[in-house]
């Protein structure tokens, strides 16, 4: 725990500083969850096809979803959602193009979450 699952198009995979972004979002959520750095676990996920309302040639999205053991106040949780955001904009070069659509979820675990 913290399990993190980060959904990317592919249209932003050559501007997406993935592990820089993962190093920093790991620091983020130590700091705002109070957990471990050695806990954190991101994986990154390419989508291949992506549209946005009526859809375009550049429709892009990169969305964070991060999975905490229960316990956390829904304050708290925004909070690290509002954090993520401004962390990820960052992390992503548009060149001039426009700015995929971000979003963050921070959400519980179910009580069947188990680890080894």
């Amino acid at each position: 725990m913290p399990q993190i699952t980060v959904d990317y198009s592919q249209t932003v995979d050559p501007s997406f500083d993935r592990h820089g972004f993962a190093r920093e979002l790991h620091a983020l959520v130590v700091r705002t969850v109070d957990t471990r750095l050695d806990a954190c676990k991101t994986r990154f996920r390419r989508i291949e096809d992506t549209v946005v309302g009526a859809g375009g040639a550049e429709d892009a999205v990169v969305h964070v979803g991060i999975a905490l053991l229960p316990g956390r106040a829904p304050e708290l949780k925004a909070e690290l959602s509002e954090a993520v955001l401004d962390l990820l904009a960052g992390h992503l070069e548009t060149a001039g193009g426009p700015m995929p659509v971000l979003s963050a979820e921070v959400r519980d675990l179910e009580a069947s979450y188990r680890r080894r």
